[in-house]
């Protein structure tokens, strides 16, 4: 049993070993917010004066349809990028996670995607998608000579591809090294009572995934929110602000229009709406984990 002094230097270990990264966030995470939410009530163009303008800011941008717009926007292209990257991400996390020897060749060209930036991935699917002189129009395919950025419609779809086909390899990593988590006895005893692959999938590794698949989706929810340089380079927005996420709309009305006030307002509001978001999928983890730990009981 541990003595109380040893418990008390462990604690006080712990601490010295919390403050360095406490320090890191709270100079480049709470001073910044804090910074931004004192800007919200202000009026600057970037340059010259900052002049108090009190809830000036706020009632203007609440009352705008376009935040109602920009928001619908980033949520459609949250869910549709969440509906894509879940099931390919946990299928692709799966198989490599065998032991097979070429897996380890696949996996590696799977990740290729993680080494690129988002604005490279963008010029790169700009200049294929292009109707006259992309992909399409080279192979000469008529099913991919599209107006891919032009169209409302297909542009969403666009950005959805595009985003799912670089994060998918992120995602994938996290559910591989779940996966080989699983004790390989569940499977073993499965196979003797018959079941196949498929079973063995969604009767042990889905329910296995569980806290994988929350601790995934809260990153994705996460990252969706701050989604710009990919979507700047691909379409600024358009067309007709079919793509105008939270974020753009944030980086156009500070840095084109000048007005780092309402801009602000929009960088808290994506704040808050991700930090909510991310709590009510974790509040999801955490419930089933007490119900579980109640019925163990």
């Amino acid at each position: 049993m541990t003595s109380p002094s040893v418990g008390a230097r462990q604690q006080g270990s712990l601490t010295w070993l919390v403050l360095p990264a406490l320090a890191l966030f709270t100079a480049f995470g709470v001073i910044p917010l804090i910074g931004v939410l004192a800007l919200s009530f202000t009026s600057w163009n970037g340059i010259g004066e900052i002049t108090p303008t009190g809830f000036d800011n706020w009632v203007s941008v609440l009352s705008d349809p376009g935040l109602l717009h920009s928001l619908w926007v980033t949520f459609l292209i949250m869910a549709l990028s969440w509906a894509v990257q879940t099931p390919l991400s946990i299928l692709v996390g799966v198989f490599i996670a065998g032991q097979q020897r070429y897996r380890a060749v696949l996996a590696v060209l799977y990740f290729t995607p993680l080494l690129l930036s988002s604005a490279a991935i963008a010029i790169t699917y700009k200049a294929l998608l292009d109707p006259n002189f992309g992909l399409g129009a080279s192979l000469g395919i008529p099913l991919l000579v599209q107006n891919w950025l032009g169209d409302p419609v297909l542009a969403v779809g666009t950005v959805v591809f595009v985003v799912s086909w670089q994060f998918i390899p992120f995602h994938s990593l996290i559910y591989q090294g779940a996966v080989r988590q699983i004790p390989a006895s569940l499977y073993e005893a499965a196979r003797i009572d018959g079941a196949g692959r498929v079973r063995q999938f969604f009767s042990i590794t889905m329910p296995q995934l569980k806290y994988t698949l929350i601790t995934s989706s809260t990153l994705m929810v996460a990252g969706s929110m701050a989604f710009f340089d990919l979507i700047f380079v691909l379409t600024v927005g358009g067309p007709s602000d079919a793509t105008r996420v939270l974020a753009l709309d944030m980086y156009l009305r500070g840095f084109r229009g000048n007005a780092m006030g309402p801009a602000s307002v929009i960088a808290l509001i994506i704040v808050v709406v991700a930090v909510l978001l991310a709590m009510g999928i974790q509040r999801l983890g955490g419930k089933d984990a007490r119900e579980s730990q109640l019925e163990g009981a």
